[in-house]
């Protein structure tokens, strides 16, 4: 499947589009070294600045960092869109590419074209932390992202924006109560997520040279991340109860068709929701 960078030109037909979003990435260690000083060896650099982050007892080697010292180093998009507010979506792209193939200031400026024609922009946590890193990396690299960060864009980055469904904020009434895990709401309904890999395996499994694995397990989160919005948006009144069972219905079609083996999992699971409810 081709990256496609640029959005095509808008078809008069399509009154609605979305674009799930989501990112891998790795400890920025430029950064570290700027921050923590010369001093600091290359084989301890890690280590040293995990050290200001781990939890008690943790393998400072395995903290999660805050979002300016992340690099992206994969960056995945689905696309989907409908012809009118009650027709059901339809899949068009479910893609993730690395700095493998593509290096960051050109991931960064393919999204930032992608969300030239405003479309709905749907993660989970992209609130908490894609979106911050994007910032961050805008900033690093001088990548101009008018369309997501801009002020005469959609508004991507406002936390309570229109424009931006980040299912983490909604589930938990953002932040009223515990956020789930993206595993934790797929698990409600049987939608498989985070198998095989997740995030605290994205560093060692890139630096085993398996970045084909870091892409597919990103591409499987989009896949679990779209079929979770489409039955938040059942569940909230926003997308008519047969509307969501024929998206899903889609979806599970697509997947079929497109013949990936790890987005099989979620296409079965599609077509089991969307079978639920009918006569």
């Amino acid at each position: 499947m081709r990256w496609r960078g640029a959005c095509s030109a808008r078809d008069p037909a399509v009154t609605d589009r979305v674009l799930v979003l989501d990112i891998e990435t790795l400890p920025d260690l430029d950064a570290g070294r700027a921050l923590l000083g010369p001093d600091v060896p290359d084989d301890a650099l890690r280590a040293t600045l995990g050290a200001r982050y781990a939890r008690d007892g943790q393998d400072p080697t395995t903290a999660f960092l805050k979002p300016p010292l992340h690099k992206l180093v994969v960056l995945g998009v689905l696309r989907a869109e409908r012809d009118a507010p009650d027709e059901p979506w339809r899949v068009s792209q479910c893609i993730a590419r690395g700095t493998d193939a593509f290096d960051e200031p050109t991931l960064l400026a393919r999204l930032d074209t992608a969300l030239s024609h405003g479309p709905l922009l749907v993660g989970f946590n992209t609130s908490g932390f894609d979106v911050p890193v994007l910032r961050y990396r805008a900033l690093a690299t001088g990548v101009p992202m008018p369309n997501l960060l801009g002020l005469g864009g959609r508004q991507y980055t406002h936390r309570y924006s229109a424009a931006h469904v980040d299912l983490c904020d909604r589930l938990s009434g953002f932040r009223a109560s515990t956020p789930p895990s993206l595993a934790e709401a797929c698990a409600l309904l049987g939608i498989p997520a985070k198998q095989g890999l997740a995030g605290f395996d994205v560093e060692p499994t890139i630096a085993a040279g398996r970045m084909a694995d870091v892409t597919a397990y990103c591409e499987t989160d989009l896949a679990a991340t779209w079929l979770l919005w489409l039955r938040w948006m059942q569940a909230t009144g926003a997308m008519p109860a047969e509307a969501a069972r024929d998206s899903l219905a889609a979806f599970a079609t697509w997947a079929e068709r497109d013949g990936r083996a790890h987005l099989a999992p979620a296409g079965a699971a599609a077509d089991r929701l969307a079978s639920r409810g009918k006569d």
